[in-house]
């Protein structure tokens, strides 16, 4: 099972999902004010997750879909990434960088997964 880790940033508070194993899977995209805005991000994250489809934005003319979604993307650099975006749009998570698109997709199962239920710490 994954937990969501609370750290202190220079201007607020950031959080991450560790899989069971401790490694990040995802981070939230954002900074806050406050534990209990974090909590608030959480919630809305785990919500989000649970619902998403996801958007291979790899795969020739791709089929968009409605947000929340899972965002699969090429960055720059040739790295395979995706993003957790609300319903509303606003990018709730970013990923790490993988060099290939089957292990992304495999982060987004994981946040899929490890979202649901997960513990909720201080770092």
């Amino acid at each position: 099972m994954g937990k969501f880790v609370i750290k202190k940033a220079p201007k607020g508070l950031r959080f991450d999902l560790k899989a069971g194993n401790g490694l990040i899977v995802a981070s939230g995209d954002g900074l806050y004010a406050s534990e209990k805005a974090a909590l608030a991000g959480i919630a809305t994250w785990v919500k989000n997750a649970a619902a998403a489809e996801v958007e291979d934005r790899t795969a020739p003319e791709f089929e968009k879909k409605s947000s929340p979604k899972f965002e699969v993307y090429k960055d720059d650099r040739g790295y395979y990434r995706f993003r957790l975006k609300a319903k509303n749009g606003q990018v709730l998570a970013v990923s790490e960088a993988y060099s290939r698109k089957a292990s992304c997709l495999k982060g987004v199962a994981s946040v899929v997964r490890n979202s649901a239920g997960a513990e909720i710490v201080k770092g």
